[in-house]
């Protein structure tokens, strides 16, 4: 099946209202998970690749996003590749090139005006290239600067951001923080009510690791649909690598790296479950 583009998995799962998933990878083998994982799920699924994943990468965008492009073509299921909380412009230009159909353009550090901005000179530039773009406007917790715990987007400014932007989706601040490792985050369930009345694109929930299964499903019934998953398949990925390495006599990676990408699959079918609001 042909990768999918970002847009479309998310326009179908808002007129569906379910949610969709979106796990940021950092290697191969969380790319090859990822797959696994929505493959047993059957539900279609975004490959996400981060900014600080790509530093990780000495830097270079090309050779992971290239390793995710492949994947996705050879998939049973749509897979869609997507560059996320991206500052540098360097990395958006000519990211479609390499199968990329949407960039999630971070300004939020920046002032209202200035964030409107250059957030409006990067859609203006994906109209042209068909490159889907989700912004952010008001902090979400777990990141220094602009990303302060406990923020809230307000749903008018919401709705004049997306006004002036024309953004495809947007990032909202509900309660969620980034890199949680417990599920204790207590989102903010009117104010999404709220939120997806006030806009007219698909609302984006960051930090979703710290969210209870639970209140995910509640935060999809409410109008969250594109739903952003990271730190839990680092904790899968981690506690098997650890768990293998207390046997010393364990020295070939593709031993532990096998058992590894097994516990990140079965936790992308897991929620992807959940956010398809299905018990």
């Amino acid at each position: 099946m042909p990768h999918a583009k970002t847009g479309y998995l998310l326009e179908t799962a808002r007129s569906h209202r379910h949610g969709v998933g979106a796990f940021n990878v950092i290697t191969l083998e969380h790319a090859e998970a990822v797959v696994l994982g929505a493959e047993r799920a059957r539900r279609p699924v975004i490959v996400q690749i981060s900014e600080n994943a790509i530093a990780f990468h000495a830097g270079a965008a090309a050779p992971i996003a290239a390793a995710c492009l492949e994947l996705a073509r050879a998939a049973s299921v749509p897979v869609a590749l997507h560059l996320d909380h991206v500052k540098q412009r360097r990395l958006i230009d000519g990211s479609e090139k390499s199968g990329v159909s949407s960039v999630m353009f971070d300004a939020s550090e920046l002032p209202y005006d200035q964030n409107v901005a250059a957030t409006r000179e990067v859609v203006h530039w994906a109209r042209a290239h068909g490159v889907h773009v989700e912004a952010e406007l008001g902090e979400v917790g777990g990141k220094d600067g602009a990303h302060a715990p406990g923020a809230r987007t307000d749903p008018g400014e919401a709705a004049d951001f997306v006004a002036r932007t024309c953004v495809d989706s947007l990032a909202v601040a509900v309660g969620s923080s980034h890199a949680m490792r417990d599920q204790t985050a207590a989102l903010d369930l009117p104010l999404i009510a709220d939120l997806a009345a006030a806009v007219s694109v698909p609302l984006v929930l960051h930090g979703s690791s710290g969210v209870s299964d639970e209140s995910l499903r509640e935060a999809v019934a409410a109008g969250m649909v594109k739903i952003n998953i990271g730190t839990a398949l680092n904790i899968a990925y981690t506690r098997s690598v650890r768990t293998a390495l207390e046997d010393p006599a364990v020295i070939d990676p593709r031993s532990f790296l096998t058992e590894a990408r097994e516990s990140m699959a079965a936790r992308v079918e897991h929620l992807l479950g959940v956010v398809a609001l299905q018990k």
